[in-house]
């Protein structure tokens, strides 16, 4: 299937594997990148030196295309472009827009340029700042998301930027392909979906908690870092909503702490990522300090299999999802459900008058 979004990065299939923190390392990555996907890994809980091991890693495994999720506000975004640059990245995406600036660099180096948006007229920005795509999450999305429905959100965008739209927040299937396409996107990114295949480095015990759980057991909350945030409901998120404010602060301030020793950030260079994250987000300082909850509670459950001690992100698509397939057998059933749903689609009607 030829698409803007494959004709523009040369992968075979219009599918995304996003790139979610503690998940979308350099197996999940090459994996789906080996299907003909657009594989893309997750950089930020990675130090820089970890990044280019990573890039590398998937480098090894896979000659196909891929991309990395960069923070546009990170102190260090700079050495993290110079890894992007310097190891012949295809892509570089990002949760929050890049600056003018940063686009130019990239562009200028030969690497596509792919923000992942909310709302249209963020898609406006950066598209007019040079963007080459961009990736458009509904609040049906996992992880930080917004109010507006993709089936809303999508065709708005669509009709307001020149540049191929890739849907996201909702999709799983060959079906919601078909329907991406038909609302005008250039194809789909998909978090959940590639976090419960047999690629995923996600713990068993994890992913067997999502399939467990139906769209009722999926909700979104601020109590983690004080934004909307989509994940499934547990005994944590339960407590976290029961927590008063003075304890909400001291959970943070413990994992600020622990999130330092772990990614080796100095003190100031975390304040200097905070100010950052204050700006562009316009958060109140208290959210700052919340937002160093969601890497650690992260990684409890992703990394480590304690759901009951970690978040479990996740998109309202899980409640749709009963299997672990590998991405290649994912890849090939999306690809073959969309097929047969092009096919069966009815033709045109004439009017008999």
């Amino acid at each position: 299937m030829v698409t803007p979004l494959t004709e523009l990065v040369g992968v075979r299939h219009p599918l995304v594997q996003t790139g979610m923190g503690w998940v979308a390392g350099p197996r999940l990555v090459s994996a789906a990148a080996n299907a003909g996907a657009l594989g893309i890994l997750g950089s930020a809980t990675m130090t820089v030196e970890q990044l280019r091991a990573a890039v590398r890693e998937v480098k090894s495994r896979t000659g196909a295309p891929f991309g990395v999720n960069l923070r546009a506000d990170a102190g260090d975004a700079a050495e993290r472009v110079r890894v992007v640059v310097d190891e012949g990245v295809r892509v570089a995406s990002f949760a929050l827009a890049p600056s003018r600036e940063l686009i130019a660099r990239l562009k200028d180096a030969g690497v596509l340029v792919i923000p992942s948006v909310g709302a249209r007229r963020h898609a406006e920005k950066v598209a007019a700042w040079g963007a080459d795509a961009v990736v458009v999450q509904g609040g049906e999305g996992g992880g930080h998301t917004g109010s507006v429905a993709t089936t809303v959100l999508l065709p708005q965008v669509v009709d307001a930027v020149g540049i191929p739209v890739i849907a996201a927040g909702g999709f799983c299937d060959g079906r919601g392909l078909v329907a991406a396409l038909a609302y005008g996107a250039a194809g789909i990114a998909m978090g959940t979906r590639f976090l419960l295949t047999s690629d995923s480095t996600v713990p068993r015990a994890v992913q067997d908690r999502y399939l467990r759980a139906g769209v009722r057991d999926i909700t979104v909350t601020t109590k983690v870092d004080g934004l909307p945030h989509r994940m499934l409901r547990s005994e944590l998120v339960a407590a976290l909503e029961r927590s008063g404010r003075a304890a909400a602060l001291l959970r943070a301030v413990r994992h600020a702490a622990s999130f330092r020793k772990l990614s080796g950030l100095s003190w100031p260079r975390m304040v200097q990522d905070g100010l950052a994250m204050k700006h562009g987000k316009e958060l109140s300082w208290s959210q700052v300090l919340l937002a160093a909850n969601t890497p650690m509670l992260l990684r409890a459950s992703m990394v480590e299999g304690r759901t009951d001690l970690g978040v479990m992100a996740s998109g309202q698509v899980a409640g749709l999802i009963e299997d672990l397939p590998s991405c290649a057998e994912l890849v090939e059933r999306i690809m073959a459900e969309a097929a047969y749903t092009l096919r069966a689609l009815p033709g045109p009607t004439h009017d008999a008058s």
